[in-house]
């Protein structure tokens, strides 16, 4: 049935009525709004994480409970601090100049640009490019290794501002930053004026399969607007001029995709691989809506796992501590009602979340050398996409008895044996 609660909600894309919720995770901090120590008797403002599926285009959304220029001011999020990632960008770099022939003469873009993780590579090799990044913190640590960066959010006026100063861009890119832009159209719409006439787009984004198979619900937070399928993110770059010709599926960030476009009509051949996985979503019922109802219930047992184990755990005299401070678990410790009686305190490598404590539940925040004088039982890992990464970092921990494990999709305590070899 439909939800009559929905009266003035509208798709950010076609404007359809929203009428259908995909998941209700209930009311949620904002996710890298860290405490500070001063300010834990302070109040926090609480928003709904309600998520709706457009039943015209498919788009499953959050509405802009929150604006994005005050999640992303003072943004704590740096890419550099994973090491995986890191990785992933310079393959990403080197393949893109080799496939398609970018050096000196060209222009890259890239939109969120972060602290220069990935621009960097490019600035190495001698190729041009600016990163436009909404965030002053980390638009900061990007001038600091050699990328110029433009501190405004991306949309039409953005890109043809920058179209005139600097001339059309060769390739643009963005790594999850579609799916954090409440105006699609807007951002969407900017690309094919700052884009050559033969140049190409690519973006990343997590996939929405791999979010509803592995029952990913923590990656629902503020700062994600939308959740897309291929299909859908088909049907938008299409309503803006340009046509999808590749597509890759990437295992980071829980299983992303990472596009291809061009303007309509453009150089490159359509690969095979589009229509193939535009054939696995519909095949799979994502042109529909009964995929999208069921994930509540299935949310729901992911959440009883957990706290079955913690509360067991605790019960039995166990010491139970988590590893990362991610914007995902900020949502699965909200969402869950986790706090100090069931998790002691997190470590995390990034310096800016060191003395302060969760959103909403106040778990207090340490380097990871904290783990280096303490034995505790179990440390869960709340960046489980990065699970292989840290599981190796923590080898001197397991080898002491310590136990991992990982909450998503539903609570798995791992063998040492098994993390080493993922």
């Amino acid at each position: 049935m439909p939800d009559q609660t929905s009266h003035a909600a509208t798709c950010r894309f076609c404007s359809a009525p929203l009428e259908h919720i995909f998941i209700d995770l209930g009311l949620s901090p904002l996710c890298e709004s860290f405490v500070r120590a001063e300010d834990l008797n302070k109040g926090e403002t609480f928003y709904p994480l309600k998520v709706w599926v457009c039943s015209a285009c498919k788009l499953v959304q959050l509405q802009e409970y929150v604006a994005a220029d005050e999640i992303f001011d003072d943004y704590a999020y740096f890419s550099s601090f994973s090491d995986s990632w890191l990785a992933h960008a310079a393959n990403y770099s080197e393949m893109m100049r080799r496939r398609f022939a970018l050096g000196g003469e060209s222009f890259v873009v890239e939109i969120a640009s972060n602290d220069g993780y990935l621009l960097k590579n490019f600035v190495q090799a001698g190729v041009p490019c600016l990163g436009i990044e909404p965030s002053w913190t980390v638009a900061e640590a990007a001038k600091k290794v050699g990328v110029e960066s433009l501190v405004q959010f991306f949309g039409k006026e953005t890109a043809a501002e920058v179209a005139e100063q600097r001339g059309l861009a060769d390739l643009i890119l963005g790594n999850n930053v579609l799916a954090h832009v409440p105006d699609l159209n807007d951002f969407v719409g900017g690309l094919p004026l700052l884009l050559a006439p033969d140049g190409i787009v690519t973006m990343e984004f997590p996939h929405l399969m791999r979010l509803v198979e592995q029952v990913q619900y923590d990656t629902i937070y503020h700062e994600h607007f939308s959740y897309l399928s291929l299909l859908t993110v088909e049907r938008i770059f299409s309503a803006h001029g340009m046509e999808l010709f590749d597509v890759e599926e990437l295992p980071s960030h829980g299983g992303s995709l990472r596009i291809y476009a061009q303007h309509a009509g453009g150089p490159q051949q359509r690969c095979e691989r589009v229509d193939a996985l535009l054939g696995r979503e519909r095949a799979a019922g994502y042109d529909g809506l009964e995929v999208y109802l069921d994930f509540p219930e299935r949310v729901e047992a992911s959440k009883r796992a957990l706290l079955r184990f913690l509360i067991a755990a605790r019960e039995e005299g166990k010491r139970i501590v988590a590893y990362g401070a991610p914007g995902k678990g900020n949502t699965l410790l909200n969402y869950c009602g986790i706090r100090t009686d069931l998790i002691e305190y997190a470590v995390d490598r990034n310096p800016y979340k060191h003395g302060r404590f969760t959103p909403g539940t106040h778990i207090p925040i340490h380097p990871p050398e904290k783990l280096e004088q303490d034995d505790p039982d179990y440390v869960l890992i709340l960046p489980w996409n990065l699970a292989r990464e840290i599981g190796r970092q923590l080898t001197p921990l397991t080898e002491r008895g310590v136990r991992l494990a990982i909450p998503i999709p539903t609570l798995q305590i791992l063998e040492t044996s098994t993390v080493a070899a993922q």
